[in-house]
């Protein structure tokens, strides 16, 4: 199947002086922990054969996810630009690229030296201690810095024993926080037992960027399902986020690690690239 984004002539939006301009189309991306445990190289590759519109990098172990040469000659190679880095704040990269700082620090630098705009981090863990404190003005500060955005990306609350731990400071929810962007991923509200059509309502312009996923609630699993097989509202958020001016980027961003082959992967990430270019109501051919 190939798929096309919207033509932005069909996409029209008020001018000053009250004309209509073309309205940028919303870039529908693949992130790279979308075909772990392939490589970067194969997220590339994915996506310039299925036709996204670009690619999230996921930085982990993977010396080419750290490398800003390698991602610009793989982005050159299968003209799939990179839209936005992923900071290493999972407990499974903790140990990639040192302290708490340093991560988003050098993950700034790379998403500029590699053109993106956006750098995805996870909310602090409680026992990060000064780094959880001072994160809100820490990560705006380095925004500013670089000239990127910082989009501080929704989690969810863990449990111990059928009980709630506290494992994020200040919070697993980004809304009431003081963050200027925001990413939110559904599958982690669904862990949370969150509205998502209600956080991107709330947030308005703080929403900077999706992660396009599902996931069943109740749960204490991240299933990170193909959006459409959960119970969010992820058709109403693209539609909502359609209509209102959203100017970030959506990214398909879902566990392929049980798929039976790459035949497999493919159609579950080439069936999350069309749910996303309907519901955005962009064109398909």
């Amino acid at each position: 199947m190939n798929t096309e984004p919207l033509d932005p002539s069909l996409s029209q939006g008020p001018t000053a002086d009250g004309g209509h301009a073309p309205r940028r189309p919303i870039p529908v991306a693949l992130s790279t922990a979308s075909v772990y445990p392939l490589s970067v190289h194969d997220g590339f590759a994915v996506a310039a054969d299925l036709g996204y519109d670009g690619v999230e990098v996921l930085v982990t172990h993977n010396g080419d996810s750290q490398d800003a040469r390698a991602l610009n000659a793989l982005a050159e190679r299968y003209d799939q630009p990179v839209l936005a880095i992923h900071a290493p704040t999972l407990l499974l990269t903790q140990q990639v690229w040192g302290s708490a700082w340093n991560k988003v620090q050098r993950s700034a630098q790379l998403a500029v030296d590699v053109g993106a705009d956006v750098v995805v981090v996870h909310p602090p863990f409680r026992w990060q201690n000064d780094y959880a404190w001072t994160f809100a003005h820490g990560v705006r500060d380095i925004a500013d810095a670089f000239g990127i955005r910082i989009a501080v990306e929704n989690m969810y609350p863990w449990r111990v024993r059928g009980r709630e731990a506290l494992a994020y400071l200040p919070h697993w929810d980004p809304v009431p926080q003081d963050y200027r962007d925001v990413t939110w991923d559904f599958s982690h509200a669904a862990s949370a037992g969150a509205s998502s059509l209600d956080a991107a309502k709330a947030l308005g312009s703080r929403l900077r960027h999706i992660h396009l996923t599902d996931g069943v609630s109740p749960s204490t699993k991240d299933q990170h399902l193909i959006p459409g097989h959960g119970t969010q509202e992820c058709v109403e958020v693209l539609q909502h986020i359609a209509g209102n001016g959203f100017d970030g980027a959506v990214v398909a961003e879902i566990s392929t690690r049980k798929a039976k082959g790459a035949g497999q992967r493919e159609e579950w990430l080439a069936e999350t690239l069309e749910f996303a270019r309907v519901h955005l109501g962009q064109t398909l051919d």
